[in-house]
């Protein structure tokens, strides 16, 4: 797996790259600014970006609007947010075109290495990884035209485990239910949403969590 790592803190950027590289990625660039973060992209069309938010001049969320357009210029790249904050402001712009291979994990909050090198994988083959904490605040902002109003509490729980890039025997044991039960909500989930055969179901489940955290 090709990485650009982007971080302006050195000691975490090379710590990430050692990590990386031990797990047998290999690391193609590494930079410190949004600007950079953009160029590496465009050059070497990694197969996956993991990205802090906040990064120079201003350190607010230079990375997360370099992350942006980094997918604008390279429709679909694979992008890992990989920050101590929570950063809504362009969250919507970075999961505007329903491609998915998007996460967003807090620092703290990873809890073991394998836990990154999952999420790490998800996003780098397509699919979704968001911190719980990171779709609470996402979550604040539904509107009132909510397309997920016809979701049943339970149905809304399966959709919000999947949101954070859990799989289906994860989700039984998270709810205390059995696998066909998950399999069921989620057949519904696809239905009530207009996900409909189709597409494959891997691609379902990143429409559906990208509808989830657009809502």
């Amino acid at each position: 797996m090709r990485v650009v790592v982007a971080d302006d803190a050195v000691l975490i950027r090379e710590g990430l790259v050692r990590l990386l590289e031990e797990f047998g990625c290999e690391v193609v660039a590494t930079v410190g600014d949004g600007d950079a973060l953009v160029e590496a992209v465009v050059e070497h069309r990694p197969d996956v970006s993991v990205v802090d938010v906040r990064m120079p001049p201003s350190f607010t969320d230079e990375g997360l609007r370099a992350a942006v357009e980094a997918r604008n210029r390279v429709p679909g790249a694979p992008v890992l947010i990989l920050s101590q904050y929570v950063e809504v402001s362009y969250a919507d712009d970075l999961l505007a075109d329903a491609r998915g291979a998007v996460g967003y994990l807090l620092k703290d909050r990873v809890v073991d290495v394998d836990e990154f090198l999952e999420g790490l994988r998800r996003v780098a083959a397509g699919g979704t990884v968001f911190d719980p904490q990171v779709v609470s605040q996402l979550m604040v902002r539904r509107r009132k035209d909510d397309p997920l109003a016809q979701l049943t509490p339970r149905e809304r729980e399966v959709l919000g485990l999947m949101a954070e890039g859990r799989s289906n025997p994860a989700i039984g044991r998270q709810l205390v239910i059995s696998d066909g039960a998950v399999e069921k909500h989620i057949r519904s989930i696809f239905n009530k949403l207009g996900l409909y055969a189709d597409d494959s179901d891997q691609h379902r489940r990143v429409l559906a969590v990208l509808t989830y955290l657009r809502s």
